[in-house]
């Protein structure tokens, strides 16, 4: 299928956005152009002074109702003369200092104007209406970008967690006992302060965990935070990027401002190269996103670090963030969050198994030596797969050959059963491979080939090994 063909999923929401609010202001405005025809349908006659008073000395007003700057007549019924579809009026004369007489003599009924609902419900449907739909508008439209609406537009998005919710801890994160470590020393330094600050030391402001995707940064921050026992607030870099100039550096400023007010905490900004991208000359100056950097620069050389609050980023690009965000005094330190090694992806697989059932034939050493090179991600995605291909062959444990055949699945695909290879094109890949395998063996500290197979597989491999 022609991938031009596909519809993209949030083009054709916003086409729907768009049409339901093309509908609204349709129906609004109709609504408005309707009460009005219907509170105009009685059509207003101005009487002349004179007139008023010649109806009033022949009997032919029922009832006058004085305004502040009009008299409203009511005619009597029956008087042909008079339509009962006309409002008359008359404007008031001060100068008749004979009206009052006049009207008691002649037994007319006079009321004290009260406002007209109709006048009322026309000044609702021409101004209250159009506003009202307006501002629904905007409030509808912020929501759709995330902003939470007219009243949220600069408040921070991030998700606060307490230590009992994150649920992570160090003994969660395996394979990178190194990064644990750096971490470790700034948990120490949350829990134990003086024992710090006593010869002179600092807490870092902020740490950078650089590494590929999948390597386990954002659960690394977890877990400094479960093992700190401190609120942790958590979010992405795109979240402070909006289409309004200025909201970012206003969530930036309602974050820290949170955060301080419930130090000690940890910032989480994941994705942090979505705001922290090297300011350009090129690209021009005074973006969205570059007011966002200023003002994330400006928070963190303002607080003090003494109240127990650390900024922790984020990125698997650290060479296009700006040099002024990476400086000492803002990310003081880098922890690399690197591909496990081959204990670490022992150690890994075993944390992702404790809620698999396993059969006594798994060993978690072979599965490790096939996997060199693949991330924390990538070896639980492995697990999964492997409990998912156990079940649908009707085993109640997960087997050797069933995490064999993950590793397979998720590294080069799944096997395509379709393929018909001629006997020729077996011989060139047969001998593809065994190539691969006698370069193995021939080197000295290279990992051992674990599995030559010629069967095609549906990520582009017409074998493996």
């Amino acid at each position: 299928m022609d991938n031009n063909n596909k519809q993209d999923p949030n083009s054709r929401s916003n086409w729907q956005t768009v049409t339901m609010l093309v509908i609204a202001a349709i129906l609004t405005f109709s609504v408005v152009s309707g009460m009005n025809s219907y509170l105009n349908s009685k059509r207003r006659q101005e009487l002349s002074y004179n007139e008023f008073v010649k109806m009033i000395d022949t009997g032919e007003v029922e009832t006058i109702s004085i305004g502040n700057t009009e008299i409203k007549v009511t005619p009597k019924k029956g008087n042909t003369k008079y339509s009962q579809d006309l409002d008359y009026y008359v404007v008031r004369l001060e100068g008749d200092y004979k009206f009052v007489d006049r009207v008691l003599e002649n037994e007319v009924v006079t009321n004290r104007e009260n406002k007209d609902p109709s006048t009322i419900l026309l000044i609702l449907a021409n101004y209250a209406l159009p506003f009202l739909f307006l501002l629904f508008l905007m409030n509808f439209t912020m929501k759709r970008m995330g902003g939470g609406g007219i009243m949220g537009v600069g408040k921070s998005n991030a998700k606060m967690y307490v230590q009992k919710e994150t649920g992570v801890t160090f003994k969660d994160v395996a394979g990178e006992d190194e990064a644990k470590e750096s971490l470790t020393e700034i948990v120490d330094f949350l829990h134990n302060p003086g024992k710090y600050t006593k010869i002179g030391a600092k807490l870092p402001k902020g740490a950078l965990l650089v590494g590929p995707p999948g390597t386990g940064k954002t659960l690394l921050a977890k877990a400094v935070a479960g093992e700190a026992h401190v609120p942790f607030y958590s979010l992405s870099g795109s979240d402070f990027v909006e289409m309004f100039v200025g909201v970012g550096a206003s969530r930036v400023r309602d974050l820290f401002k949170n955060a301080t007010e419930n130090a000690p905490c940890i910032i989480f900004i994941d994705e942090i190269d979505a705001i922290g991208r090297s300011r350009d000359s090129r690209m021009g100056g005074n973006d969205e996103r570059e007011q966002t950097l200023n003002q994330l620069l400006s928070e963190m050389d303002g607080f003090d670090s003494a109240k127990g609050l650390l900024v922790l980023g984020a990125t698997n690009r650290p060479e296009i963030l700006d040099p002024a965000l990476l400086r000492p005094g803002r990310f003081d330190r880098r922890v690399i969050v690197d591909k496990p090694d081959l204990n670490g992806r022992i150690n890994i697989l075993k944390v992702h198994s404790k809620d698999v059932l396993l059969d006594e034939s798994v060993d978690f050493k072979e599965i490790a030596l096939a996997t060199s090179g693949a991330v924390g991600a990538d070896l639980a995605n492995m697990m999964n797969e492997a409990a998912i291909t156990a079940v649908k062959h009707g085993r109640g444990a997960v087997s050797q050959k069933d995490l064999f055949e993950a590793v397979e699945v998720v590294l080069v695909g799944k096997e395509k059963k379709d393929r018909i290879m001629s006997k020729e094109e077996r011989r060139i890949v047969s001998y593809h491979e065994v190539g691969h395998a006698l370069v193995s063996a021939l080197q000295k500290h290279s990992e051992p080939v674990q599995k030559i197979t010629i069967v095609p597989r549906t990520m582009g491999a017409l074998a493996t090994s």
